[in-house]
């Protein structure tokens, strides 16, 4: 123990990487929601001791991506229907002063970064990979909405909204990526007209047909 009463700094760069790892197999589908993380199977897999592979499972619990239970073990969450709602509706106040923010002060730079996003679903083939150009343009939104505690909650909750996102595309893809990629373009051209109250209908009509998708069979 130092004078300052603080204890030696801990080295975490590992147990990130294998929380990285893990995380993106979530993202990619190759966990679904509900499927359970086993240390023993992802150290051998990832190469690493047990102790990095608890501690990443912790952060991503932290995240809100896994769950453990003490006679289940570690699962991928699977979102309830009151998660669900919950989740839209914090989204939905984040997202308003957000656009609010956009509409109001955003530069070129930040207008043209939002539609670099959005063009980028062009190339998305398929819809795990679209949910990633989902978050990714949302990112965007908030980055040009240049509020650092706005950001800060968006973080806060940004993988459990893309656990949500793929939820959506695990109850179905029909006309998915075509849908997708319509809608950003309408968000982008809303934002550039600098219509407020068009804007927010449009973005509260994007969260409403993955809410819709989501709800419609309970």
């Amino acid at each position: 123990m130092t004078e300052t009463g603080l204890g030696p700094a801990r080295r975490r760069g590992l147990s990130t990487e294998v929380a990285d790892a893990i995380r993106e197999a979530i993202f990619d589908g190759r966990y679904a929601p509900g499927a359970a993380l086993r240390e023993v199977e992802l150290s051998e897999a990832l190469r690493v001791s047990r102790g990095p592979v608890r501690e990443a499972l912790q952060k991503l619990e932290r995240e809100g991506l896994v769950h453990t239970e003490w006679h289940r073990g570690t699962t991928v969450t699977a979102l309830s229907l009151q998660d669900v709602a919950e989740l839209d509706s914090l989204r939905a106040a984040l997202e308003s002063l957000a656009v609010r923010r956009v509409v109001d002060q955003a530069s070129e730079e930040d207008l043209a970064s939002i539609e670099k996003t959005a063009a980028a679903m062009d190339r998305a083939e398929t819809p795990h990979e679209m949910v990633r150009c989902d978050i990714a343009f949302h990112d965007a939104v908030y980055a040009a909405a240049n509020h650092s505690r706005l950001a800060s909650a968006w973080e806060a909750i940004r993988s459990q909204v893309h656990l949500f996102l793929i939820t959506r595309v695990n109850v179905s893809t029909d006309g998915y990526l075509e849908q997708i990629r319509q809608e950003h373009r309408d968000l982008v051209a809303a934002l550039r007209l600098g219509n407020v109250d068009g804007a927010l209908r449009l973005f509260a009509e994007h969260r409403r047909h993955a809410f819709d998708v989501l709800t419609s069979g309970s």
